[in-house]
């Protein structure tokens, strides 16, 4: 076989081997965007109005500022009572007070829980979102390690045929040499 058939017979190996990392290429681009099509939104700013209001009580409901004011409230409450008014509306056992303490835990209770439950589905959402990442990232480094091997295999197929070539022109040269030598001028 001649010299350049040689050659180009390299070239068209070097071009099928492109052409496979092509294709691995695009089959990853298309899993890319059936990946990101599956991802589940989270969408916070679409709320209801009692969606909002539930997570606005439940956050103040929550906070070290309610129970302060609150315990200050109900300090006043019980020193009114007790020492300031001459007649109390509210006489000790303070049952008006026990009233007014349990209608806001009947009522603050359902609302903390129902912004838990909303945030507890954020946190679903988010999970099986970072689950398919992470199988992405997995599908990805076994494609990488594909290519690698695929590079691999098929340059060092194509070094030992240039290789090859390169002997094969180092022989030639060495015949033309000693030729050359045999037949001086």
């Amino acid at each position: 076989m001649s010299e350049s058939k040689k050659l180009n017979k390299l070239l068209e190996t070097e071009s099928d081997h492109l052409s496979k990392l092509n294709s691995i290429v695009l089959n990853a681009v298309e899993e890319e965007n059936l990946l990101s099509q599956k991802l589940f939104g989270i969408d916070d700013d679409h709320r209801r109005i009692g969606a909002m209001l539930a997570d606005k009580v439940a956050s103040f409901g929550g906070s070290w500022y309610f129970i302060l004011s609150f315990l200050v409230f109900m300090l006043v409450w019980m020193m009114a009572n007790l020492y300031m008014l001459s007649k109390p509306f509210d006489p000790y056992p303070f049952i008006l007070l026990n009233l007014i303490l349990s209608s806001i835990a009947a009522i603050q209770a359902p609302i903390i829980m129902m912004s838990q439950n909303r945030k507890e589905e954020k946190d679903r959402k988010r999970a099986m979102n970072d689950y398919m990442i992470n199988l992405k990232a997995e599908i990805e480094i076994r494609n990488l390690h594909q290519k690698v091997d695929l590079l691999v295999k098929e340059q060092m197929q194509t070094l030992f045929d240039i290789q090859k070539a390169q002997v094969d022109l180092m022989e030639d040269i060495r015949r033309m040499v000693r030729k050359s030598d045999d037949n001086p001028r």
